[in-house]
């Protein structure tokens, strides 16, 4: 957010903060949330990289394409070992991996 628009809503009584104020998460939760967004974001990049649907995904998966899509948005249901795994299983390195970890830290 530019400098002008947020004077502009302090001015107005409103109260500018982050993400992490608003929903009260410890360093750790925020931690845990990015790094999971990060193996989502890898995912689905390994997938439209190498052209597949995310049905192709989970047939390589042993899995369903519902699961690949929750996945893709890295939802509540989907654990990190899940997403780690399935990049291992599709062809990523432990180090691209490692990298979409990463990828989001602050």
């Amino acid at each position: 957010m530019d400098e002008k628009k947020r004077a502009r809503l302090t001015a107005a009584g409103w109260r500018v903060g982050t993400v992490d104020e608003f929903l009260e998460l410890s360093p750790a939760e925020s931690a845990f949330i990015a790094m999971k967004l990060g193996l989502a974001d890898h995912l689905r990049a390994l997938r439209t990289e190498r052209g597949w649907t995310q049905t192709q995904v989970a047939v390589r998966l042993h899995s369903s394409q519902s699961r690949v899509a929750k996945m893709e948005a890295a939802d509540a249901t989907v654990s990190l070992d899940l997403l780690v795994k399935s990049l291992l299983t599709l062809g990523a390195s432990a180090t691209e991996v490692a990298e979409a970890i990463a990828s989001r830290a602050a």
